[in-house]
């Protein structure tokens, strides 16, 4: 059995979660170390935003639960779909457009990988 699970979220995050579980699909599986040091040479806006949950998510182990944050490994990193603004932009001929502005929830779970000792 592998050992306690680590979870960090971030909610309302501005970005489409279609671009985020783009990149999210890159680093899971990754140790937490190895994935942050990849989404820091990505040059998408997303990467950025799933960077900090990871990295939020290995300093609730180091802090919460004594865990050496350099044996975590991303279990699981989930993009959800939250709220959605809706502005208008004005078109031509005196029409409105509807503009969509999107947003995401990211969620990440680390576990501690075994034999690490």
């Amino acid at each position: 059995m592998q050992g306690q699970l680590v979870r960090a979220s971030a909610v309302r995050v501005p970005g489409s979660p279609q671009k985020k579980r783009l990149i999210a699909n890159l680093v899971r599986g990754k140790m937490a170390n190895e994935a942050i040091t990849l989404l820091k040479f990505m040059p998408h806006d997303a990467a950025k935003d799933i960077a900090k949950v990871i990295r939020t998510a290995v300093a609730n182990a180091e802090e919460n639960f004594g865990m050496n944050g350099d044996d975590m490994m991303i279990k699981s990193i989930t993009v959800d779909e939250a709220e959605i603004m809706k502005r208008r932009r004005f078109g031509s001929r005196g029409r409105a457009v509807m503009r969509r502005k999107r947003s995401s929830h990211v969620n990440v779970v680390l576990v501690e990988k075994e034999g690490m000792e």
